[in-house]
């Protein structure tokens, strides 16, 4: 039998780690070449890693949760290809077996140990494992609580599966107090006939909260919303920002749609949405305006020779993507449409690549989508700039001529533009969506697509 080694594979250019959320096959299950072995997730795509040979999975090196780097050995895979030469004497045989499983174990015990933790507890005397100070610190768990929980490990060090155990005993209100200190009793929790009972409450740690049957219900946000809500925060205390507002009549825009859609997906094979057009202005106005065109780091500002639309998507669970349109520029309208549908719709079905949500230098978000006439959406970092596409509605307005000014019905819609001030002031944020609206209200109807 021969072993074979599954790799975290490379995922995309800027990718370098990835968080395993699940493993779809067991110790001793079989594995058909190409077929999924764990899910694994970046900080914003999840994806499936499959293995590259059929065979039956004998290792597992790393656990659900854990952080493994590009590259880094996840899995051993026992083949039936390339077999080894067979031992000569029982001996040999008695003494390779055992020291093939200390050799496993030691690399797992290594790999457990080299975990990226964001915190140290260095206060303590006591050693933790990375792995174990990484999950203190994402549930809240106080160093006196790490330090005084009840190992099982040797030397009586605290294991990942008594930091976790220990964590389930929380939530579930069972009292959870680490053994090797005197704690104060849990308040009593009051009888189930009582409809709103208090929360147990432990030493140096939060509230528990209780649902309640029949009340509030109380849900964990699950991983891509706790990024979402890290990276939101992150942005409003990182960048200054400041919102530009301009309104569009986008009349000759509506009228060429309607015009051209139906002739547009017959002949491409693809639906013609308002997204591209607005797509294409934008790209124009970047071009023309370099300036937005940038991302901040530190004290520097890195001028992006490559125009990458970020596109924001909604996702079927409420949550929030952004795939990336590459050298946006470049595209004509057609171009343009058959990548705004495909990102969108690979979005909407979970397929997007890690590649696919990165390299992004300004970003569009549609909230006319759900009804909104204008919205002062959050710049995605690094970069200074992110346009809101407000929805079109039929209004009434002055219409200019030669022979008067009249009162007309006109489609128009607001843009709303959010940028960072620490580099981008009013005089470039208003001027850059000034032109994205001139380049829509100049819209060619005569124009082939």
């Amino acid at each position: 039998m021969a072993r074979f080694e599954l790799k975290l594979p490379k995922m995309g250019e800027s990718v370098a780690e990835a968080t395993i959320t699940n493993w779809l096959k067991e110790v001793g299950d079989k594995i058909e070449a190409d077929e999924a072995v764990l899910e694994i997730a970046t900080d914003k795509v999840d994806s499936e890693v499959p293995s590259e040979v059929s065979g039956i999975l004998v290792e597992q090196l790393f656990g659900k949760d854990d952080l493994v780097q590009v590259g880094q050995t996840i899995a051993i895979i026992e083949t039936e290809g390339g077999a080894a030469p067979a031992p000569e004497t029982s001996s040999v045989e008695e003494t390779a077996v055992p020291e093939a499983a200390a050799e496993i174990e030691k690399t797992i015990e290594a790999v457990k140990e080299t975990v990226t933790t964001a915190e140290d507890f260095s206060g303590s005397e006591k050693f933790f494992s990375p792995l174990v100070k990484n999950i203190a610190k994402e549930e809240n768990i106080s160093l006196n609580e790490l330090e005084n929980m009840a190992g099982s490990g040797k030397d009586g060090r605290v294991t990942k599966e008594d930091i976790l155990k220990y964590i389930e005993d929380r939530k579930s209100g069972v009292a959870a107090t680490p053994q090797a200190i005197e704690a104060p009793k849990p308040i009593v929790e009051a009888p189930k006939a009582v409809q709103k009972p208090e929360p147990v409450v432990q030493k140096s740690q939060q509230v528990v909260p209780v649902s309640v049957n029949g009340g509030d219900e109380i849900v964990e946000m699950d991983r891509m919303r706790k990024l979402i809500s890290g990276y939101m925060t992150a942005s409003v205390q990182t960048s200054a920002h400041v919102q530009s507002f301009i309104e569009v009549d986008v009349t000759n825009i509506v009228k060429w749609r309607d015009k051209v859609k139906t002739a547009f997906e017959k002949r491409e094979g693809e639906k013609l949405t308002f997204t591209p057009i607005m797509m294409e202005a934008v790209a124009k106005a970047l071009k023309d305006f370099p300036g937005m065109n940038i991302s901040v780091d530190g004290d520097y500002i890195i001028k992006k020779k490559n125009i990458n639309l970020g596109m924001a998507a909604a996702l079927p669970n409420g949550n929030l993507i952004v795939p990336v349109i590459k050298n946006a520029d470049q595209l004509n309208l057609v171009g343009m449409a058959k990548a705004v549908n495909d990102l969108g719709n690979r979005a909407k079905a979970g397929k997007l690549k890690p590649d696919d949500t990165q390299g992004g230098t300004y970003t569009v978000t549609n909230v006319g989508t759900f009804g909104s006439v204008f919205g002062t959406p959050i710049i995605n970092q690094p970069q200074v700039g992110i346009l809101a596409l407000g929805a079109i509605r039929k209004v009434p307005a002055v219409i200019e001529t030669a022979e008067g000014d009249f009162i007309g019905i006109r489609q128009k819609m607001f843009l709303s533009h959010s940028y960072d001030h620490r580099v981008v002031d009013g005089a470039l944020g208003g001027s850059f969506v000034k032109r994205v609206a001139e380049y829509l209200e100049a819209f060619d109807v005569d124009r082939d697509f």
